[in-house]
């Protein structure tokens, strides 16, 4: 069987709007599955957590369109296909495959070292108390609060943008434009349109900004690069590695944040075992990105030459969606229990930041922002509750992205 002549194709909900129920009803097709991406991209899903770490490592499976996407020819032909431009269509270490992906890794790399991460650690720190400050204000009259947005959506901007050099007057911009990439439920050319130009405009600014006012920062650090060594960092690869490198720092750990907040306020005695330190904050880390990872699925990677999963094979040149939700909620790996948040589990070995050459480089910084973020919260309130009910929440417009629009909370009981 092949994607294109698959009698009928899972259509992914481009909403997100239960992502663990479609994962649950992929899983029970198979291990892989045909399915049809926003727009009416065409794609593999795998649906468990050996098989995709299998494809992740597997050296015949490339990230890159242009040397490996059968379709990617066709992509101009196609108007509701071009939302996944933002993904696929930019020249980066995420599009990039073999030495080239090396090449641009080994540039971006440097910046978060254990070393420079720890660095950051006292920043951390003070940015969260700050933050704090103002969700207590917000919350001084009984008054539910935004947790998301007056916290767990601040820290990771505010850092990712100090850490790159954004200005203050660019930063509701830079937001702006990470969400449009993520929100997935309008695939139409106008959509496309805005996220092409505000590409261009946003970080384009940056990038002229950082040049007029050089910086201890990471865009200056690549400027540098590119100038004094135009052949290893390219003005397009320089735009797209900004994209990428900003992007995946501050909307991957909004999420993280805030689903771990949902995710204890929602079990009062797992909470309870954390606050007594029977259960760690790293556990409770780990347990977010397994069961309600940060990035749900990301499109695309692609097979290089003919793959056997099991008794299907997919064709060189067809498309496989990277599906971390469904590795997580895999029961086969994590048992019956693994569509249930439990922090006890020990579930370090989720896939959420990748595996192999593509890991989040970012993964250190977004586990530090975590690791203070959620003690201070919960130290700061301790009978913080939840003002939500089970099935409030509405998940952000997105079937990559996982994670809330909104979190209300109360500070007391």
């Amino acid at each position: 069987m092949t994607v294109s002549d698959a009698a009928a194709r899972f259509a992914v909900d481009p909403f997100g709007a239960d992502i663990a129920a479609e994962t649950a009803a992929l899983r029970a097709l198979g291990p892989i599955v045909p399915v049809e991406l926003p727009g009416g991209i065409p794609a593999w899903a795998p649906t468990g957590h050996d098989v995709l770490r299998d494809l992740i490592l597997d050296p015949r499976v490339s990230k890159n369109p242009r040397l490996h996407w059968r379709l990617w020819p066709e992509l101009g032909d196609h108007p509701s296909w071009g939302w996944v431009l933002g993904w696929v269509g930019v020249v980066n270490m995420f599009t990039t495959y073999g030495p080239e992906h090396a090449r641009l890794r080994r540039l971006v790399a440097p910046s978060f070292t254990h070393k420079r991460t720890e660095a950051m650690r006292t920043r951390v720190e003070t940015i969260t108390a700050e933050l704090l400050d103002t969700v207590e204000r917000a919350g001084a009259d009984g008054r539910a609060v935004d947790v998301k947005a007056l916290f767990a959506y601040e820290l990771p901007l505010r850092m990712i943008c100090e850490l790159f050099g954004v200005p203050a007057e660019l930063r509701a911009d830079t937001a702006e434009l990470i969400a449009a990439i993520m929100d997935t439920s309008d695939p139409g050319p106008e959509h496309t349109a805005f996220v092409q130009e505000r590409i261009g405009t946003v970080l384009g600014s940056l990038i002229a900004h950082k040049t007029a006012h050089p910086g201890d920062d990471m865009t200056t650090e690549l400027i540098r690069v590119r100038d004094e060594d135009g052949d290893r960092l390219g003005d397009e690869e320089l735009l797209y590695t900004l994209l990428l490198v900003i992007g995946a720092g501050f909307e991957t750990t909004v999420n993280l944040i805030g689903n771990a907040v949902v995710a204890l306020l929602s079990d009062p005695g797992q909470l309870a075992a954390v606050r007594s330190g029977e259960i760690s904050w790293d556990a409770v880390i780990d347990e977010t990105l397994r069961a309600h990872p940060s990035i749900a699925a990301l499109p695309l990677r692609y097979a290089v030459s003919d793959l056997e999963v099991g008794d299907v094979v997919i064709p060189a040149g067809d498309a496989i969606l990277t599906t971390y939700a469904a590795a997580g909620l895999d029961p086969e790996h994590y048992g019956d229990t693994a569509h249930l948040f439990d922090a006890a589990r020990g579930a370090d070995d989720h896939l959420a930041f990748g595996v192999g050459v593509h890991r989040c480089v970012g993964a250190p910084l977004a586990r530090l922002e975590a690791r203070t973020a959620l003690p201070a919260l919960f130290g700061r309130f301790p009978t913080l509750t939840a003002a939500f009910a089970p099935g409030d929440l509405r998940q952000v417009p997105s079937f990559i992205a996982f994670g809330w629009q909104r979190i209300p909370v109360r500070l007391r009981a």
